[in-house]
């Protein structure tokens, strides 16, 4: 899911400007502001929320050392990073990224098709190609604009997309720029996709037809159906996009994204990335038949009139696929300590839904609920994300927790604790549950 922490009520204002009405008087300003002042009026979400001293966005970290971190002044547990397998401060990571600016400098100041192609983007498309089994490999600078890029140059006028109704917001992006017929199902709600497909594949029989979904949903920490939505590109002959940018680097055989799970990852047509989460770096990735990759590297919009990767960034990835294919171990440890938070929370009594993955939503209730929870937390020394709503359904504002193979258990004992003490505070856990026996792997107090 995706989507502005705040709401703006609809007014008059966003109607389009009728003839009949009197124009603006000269020196105001332009209509198309006011939705700014209208975001900043006293009585808003944001102004109240500012106003409490419960705004949870935008904190500046100080000091930054993968589990731990420094915000005001205070060390905290850092619970909210997607860094899935605890590279960002990696010697080997730190050390490549240096030697690479050492080397081409700190950016390519082009794009991949003019001056910015160096043999490090080379050498890492040809390396994640040979890491996910396919043929070929496209680097773009962000993981938004790979989704978009990819969409926008695959599917065009006439043809449709089918998307998860809480794909991720450049799914979204990438369906709006791409101009094709988007027809969105219901989250993971495969016999909904299906009749989806049976009217459309009806209608319009020859349309070119792909279907997209996130690999690992960000907000509930789920995996797709990858092999209903696999049977049913099959039988409908339409081609699947698998967005794995919380999967690869974090589930799968060696990290390989969440088609791998299942074995099946030679049956998906495009699987994108990114490099900002397990990889810790920026930048992002789709990888494919020969054919296809190479039509999306001459296709892509956000490919061909972007700036390319810089190079410490390439390097850093480089340097984490290594760390990754030799030690193993750190996706089973992510794994170890998923299961532990997991169970920790529900046996607290926490609604956690159906996380599969390292990302473990714990749900609070309304908006304001949550940003007090969040607040506490962070006095307690727990950073978390705050969720809410159209992010997430109303009433279910949630902190979205996440965690790295880095973590100890003594530090994943703390937050269970912090969680209770702020859960029983704010009547979102009852007694059913006793700090300090939440059990999982861990040790108890």
């Amino acid at each position: 899911m995706s989507g502005a922490p705040f709401t703006i009520a609809p007014t008059a204002a966003d109607s389009p400007l009728r003839v009949s009405e009197p124009m603006p008087s000269p020196g105001t300003a332009p209509a198309i502001l006011e939705k700014a002042d209208r975001f900043l009026d006293p009585d808003g979400d944001y102004t109240q929320v500012r106003a409490k001293g419960l705004y949870p966005y935008f904190r500046a970290i100080e000091v930054s050392e993968g589990t731990r971190a420094v915000i005001d002044g205070h060390e905290i547990i850092m619970a909210g990073s997607n860094n899935y397998l605890g590279l960002t401060g990696h010697p080997k990571v730190v050390e490549a990224a240096q030697a690479a600016i050492a080397k081409y400098g700190t950016g390519c100041t082009g794009s991949r098709f003019l001056n910015g192609t160096l043999d490090l983007h080379l050498e890492l498309e040809e390396r994640l190609s040979k890491f996910m089994g396919t043929e070929g490999c496209v680097l773009f600078s962000t993981g938004y604009m790979t989704n978009m890029g990819v969409l926008q140059s695959m599917a065009s006028k006439g043809e449709f997309i089918f998307s998860d109704k809480d794909n991720h917001s450049c799914i979204v992006a990438g369906t709006q720029v791409s101009l094709a017929t988007t027809v969105r199902y219901r989250h993971d709600d495969m016999a909904h996709l299906r009749v989806q497909l049976e009217r459309v594949c009806n209608e319009h029989p020859a349309a070119g037809k792909m279907i997209v979904s996130d690999g690992v949903f960000s907000m509930n920490g789920t995996l797709a159906q990858i092999p209903e939505l696999i049977a049913l590109a099959e039988e409908f002959e339409v081609a699947l996009m698998i967005d794995d940018a919380h999967a690869v680097g974090v589930v799968g055989e060696g990290g390989r994204g969440s088609a791998s799970v299942f074995g099946l990852a030679d049956k998906v047509d495009f699987i994108t990335g990114t490099f900002s989460k397990s990889f810790a770096s920026l930048g992002g990735f789709v990888v494919g038949t020969h054919a296809t990759t190479e039509y999306i590297r001459h296709m892509a919009s956000t490919h061909i009139f972007s700036a390319s990767m810089p190079p410490a960034n390439v390097a850093t990835v480089l340097a984490c696929l290594d760390i990754l294919e030799a030690e193993p171990e750190r996706l089973d440890r992510l794994a170890e300590i998923s299961d532990k938070m997991r169970s920790g929370f529900a046996s607290l009594g926490f609604d956690v839904w159906t996380s599969q993955t390292p990302i473990i939503p714990v749900v609070v209730g309304d908006m304001l609920t949550c940003f007090q929870f969040w607040k506490d937390l962070l006095a307690e020394g727990v950073f978390v994300n705050a969720v809410v709503p159209p992010a997430v359904p109303a009433g279910q504002a949630l902190m979205r927790t996440s965690y790295m193979a880095t973590h100890t258990d003594e530090e994943l004992d703390q937050i269970l604790d912090a969680f209770y003490r702020v859960g029983v505070k704010h009547g979102v856990i009852g007694t059913n549950g006793q700090p300090g026996t939440h059990g999982g792997n861990g040790s108890n107090h």
